[in-house]
């Protein structure tokens, strides 16, 4: 076993084509990560002014992070600022009077909000009172609002947790294509015709070879994802310094163990799978690039509202919420355990089908 895994993170050391994926990976995922390295405590409102310009950076927007000036709005402007808006549509485009739409608006006044909006399609058949709610979500704060703001989310945890969990997302997704393209070439040599019956006849137990060939492919992708936790922790330090804010090397470390080397295990176990069953590893690219768009679809919640939530088995976890407000997908957990014992009843039956072809 040892002597297979230490052949092929050998091989894959050597070739140029991987040092070549690794430096696209860092790029892409620095690429999506600078802007977060960027956040900082405003100086000035003229530093404002000039970094978010007013004919660019509107005041209220349904979605806005801190790094654009943007802070969530309180529940209680929110819900001003929407009543506002409902009470000018009924106006305009339902042709109330002033007189009606107040009546209409001290109805709604008193309600929650899903029932404001179930109301308005009952009775006056307003849609897409929710949407509009959205729409004043995030409002442009001052510097003081920004910076009360900033202190606030760094009292509850330090920047790197909040940052490992962009981390995770961005290099999970680069990881994921990363290593659908490079481990194809795990079993390409021992495939070929030759060298696959030559192999059988090589005193080599089935445990031996296929967890030396899983364990070679895992190991190169952690390499891969220990260069970039290094990079981007000390990006952290480097950006973050100026600031003060607290940047530790666990958090990225737990991130990327939690996260995201469960679907690389997931990911060589398939491989190993393939290449076994197929006597080729080739047909795994097609199969694991459709996984990967199946793992990174977004869906509609129960209120109907466009996201990703995961799914079942996905080889892929991403936090597209804003930088301070980053929450796992639903029972991300439970499915990152599934994965682990999907790919040991995976590696069982790889060895099972090795055994099978040798006899």
């Amino acid at each position: 076993m040892m002597a297979v895994m230490k052949r092929e993170i050998r091989n894959y050391l050597k070739r140029p084509l991987f040092w070549l994926g690794v430096v696209i990976v860092i790029l892409g995922v620095f690429i999506h990560l600078d802007p977060y390295l960027k956040i900082h405590y405003i100086r000035s409102e003229e530093e404002l002014s000039i970094n978010f310009p007013a004919d660019e950076f509107p005041d209220r927007v349904h979605e806005g992070d801190v790094y654009e000036g943007y802070i969530p709005s309180s529940g209680e402007e929110q819900r001003q600022l929407w009543e506002n808006s409902i009470k000018q549509n009924l106006i305009s485009e339902f042709a109330m009077s002033e007189k009606e739409a107040d009546a209409a608006m001290e109805v709604l006044h008193g309600m929650e909000l899903k029932e404001a909006c179930e109301y308005l399609e009952r009775e006056y058949h307003y849609y897409g009172a929710m949407l509009a709610y959205r729409e004043f979500a995030y409002q442009k704060g001052t510097k003081d609002e920004i910076n009360a703001y900033i202190e606030n989310k760094l009292r509850q945890k330090s920047f790197s947790y909040y940052f490992s969990r962009k981390f995770a997302d961005f290099a999970g997704l680069y990881m994921g294509f990363f290593a659908t393209i490079m481990l194809s070439a795990l079993y390409m040599q021992d495939t070929r015709r030759t060298n696959y019956e030559l192999l059988h006849t090589k005193p080599i137990s089935r445990t031996g070879y296929i967890l030396g060939k899983t364990a070679g492919g895992f190991l190169v992708c952690l390499i891969t994802l220990g260069v970039l936790n290094l990079l981007f922790f000390a990006a952290c330090l480097i950006y973050a310094k100026d600031s003060g804010f607290e940047v530790n090397l666990l958090d990225f470390i737990g991130a990327t163990c939690l996260y995201i080397l469960p679907c690389m295990l997931m990911i060589v176990c398939i491989y190993g799978l393939i290449s076994v069953l197929f006597k080729n590893p080739l047909p795994g690219v097609p199969l694991l690039v459709l996984y990967m768009v199946y793992s990174n679809m977004g869906r509609r919640n129960a209120e109907g509202v466009f996201g990703y939530y995961g799914r079942p088995l996905a080889v892929m976890v991403r936090f597209p919420g804003l930088f301070f407000d980053t929450a796992p997908p639903p029972m991300v957990f439970m499915n990152q355990t599934f994965l682990i014992f999907a790919s040991v009843g995976i590696l069982l039956l790889t060895q099972w089908l090795w055994k099978r072809r040798r006899i």
